[in-house]
């Protein structure tokens, strides 16, 4: 596998940059800096949250935007990706901070996912899952998994959203 230096001096391996990577030297940059008295989750957690508004602005007043951002100026991609990245390194900081392998809790959560959102019942539908609607459609199915949805989401507040669903 090559390895390149970007200018910043942070190495990027060809086929990606892992989470463990990016988990290191955010480690490695808040240390040099004296800044892991500051690195509470509490204030890592505004952070992200004032970085995703920020994400946010540049979405506002846009209406739909196709997928690739055709019509968007390289500046516009560019400013993009910056505000992308901020969030992506808080969040990678706030799991670290937290003792949350950020990796292993993405790869659970997609797996609930698979059984609160079952293909046959899921495709090609943006509806809400709730409780409910697991209840009238587990009737008898309880997929391969042999959890209904309904036995898995006993925890879940009623009235969560989609959003979760990756």
């Amino acid at each position: 596998m090559t390895t390149t230096t970007t200018t910043t001096g942070v190495a990027e391996k060809e086929g990606g940059v892992t989470l463990e990577h990016l988990r290191k030297r955010m480690a490695e940059f808040a240390k040099e800096r004296d800044w892991d008295q500051f690195h509470s989750p509490r204030n890592l957690l505004l952070a992200l949250v004032g970085e995703v508004g920020e994400l946010s602005e540049i979405f506002q007043w846009k209406g739909e935007v196709p997928r690739g951002l055709p019509d968007w100026k390289d500046e516009e991609k560019q400013h993009l990706g910056e505000e992308l990245s901020d969030v992506l390194l808080y969040l990678v900081r706030l799991s670290d901070i937290c003792g949350i392998d950020l990796g292993k809790a993405a790869l659970h959560k997609l797996e609930l996912n698979a059984i609160k959102y079952p293909v046959m019942l899921s495709k090609g539908s943006s509806k809400k899952y709730t409780p409910i609607n697991a209840a009238e459609n587990d009737k008898g199915n309880c997929g391969a998994t042999g959890i209904s949805n309904s036995d898995s989401s006993k925890s879940k507040s009623k009235s969560k959203s989609n959003s979760d669903g990756v």
